[in-house]
């Protein structure tokens, strides 16, 4: 069915556009909603208003996504769940919770399908969640998943305190390692001379041995004297 758009829809058209899409997705969706209407005669003379109102409302759009992403950027949302000994969840983070917990900080309506929340999150602990607002236009949120029951904050300082220390750890065991490979070079090299130390002295000892003998100074008087 030939349509034309009288709003922009994402990833399908702008406003004021022409287009050939499916009976069923014109007739379930874009219809119903007032997105499109069929290509007649007098919808055609409404094109070029079409698009003017379009390009309008999605200047308006970008503008007010832009400052919805400054002001989520940065933001971090606390998940209180259930979990077991080892941290693991009874459960997950989905995006339904983390729409409903941004509605309840920003007291704004944020559609859940906008959200996207790593598969990695069934567990405690610190994740990021990415909020695609527009084409373009996205803002990423901290999850602090904390267990039922206790402080967000005193959980936060207690994820911090265990990054830190395995820093800490870390830089220990770069130090010691770096000490290792010090003492083992210095191994190596000494190990590399003492061959050249035996192969230099058995030179010499050749050297001297190929000399040739030195005439006996005595037999040479005797010769002397019996001439």
């Amino acid at each position: 069915m030939k349509v034309v758009f009288l709003e922009d829809v994402e990833g399908v058209a702008h406003g004021g556009d022409i287009k050939v899409v499916k009976n069923g997705f014109a007739r379930n969706y874009l219809i119903p909603k007032s997105l499109a209407v069929p290509a007649t005669h007098d919808a055609m003379q409404r094109i070029e208003k079409l698009a003017i109102n379009a390009e309008k409302a999605r200047l308006k759009t970008i503008k007010d996504m832009t400052a919805l992403s400054e002001e989520l950027a940065g933001t971090r949302i606390a998940i209180e769940m259930r979990a077991g000994a080892g941290g693991r969840l009874y459960g997950s983070v989905t995006n339904t919770i983390v729409a409903s917990k941004l509605a309840e900080l920003t007291g704004r309506e944020i559609d859940r399908r906008s959200i996207a929340v790593p598969d990695s999150v069934r567990e405690l602990g610190m994740f990021t969640a990415t909020i695609r607002l527009h084409t373009d236009i996205e803002a990423e949120i901290s999850l602090l998943v904390h267990p039922l029951g206790s402080d967000a904050e005193e959980y936060l300082a207690e994820l911090e305190a265990a990054e830190a220390e395995g820093e800490n750890e870390g830089e220990g065991d770069t130090e010691a390692t770096a000490e290792a490979d010090e003492s083992a070079a210095e191994a190596s090299t000494e190990a590399t001379a003492e061959p050249d130390k035996a192969v230099e002295a058995s030179a010499e000892a050749t050297a001297e041995a190929d000399k040739p003998a030195e005439p006996d100074t005595a037999d040479e008087s005797t010769d002397q004297a019996t001439s």
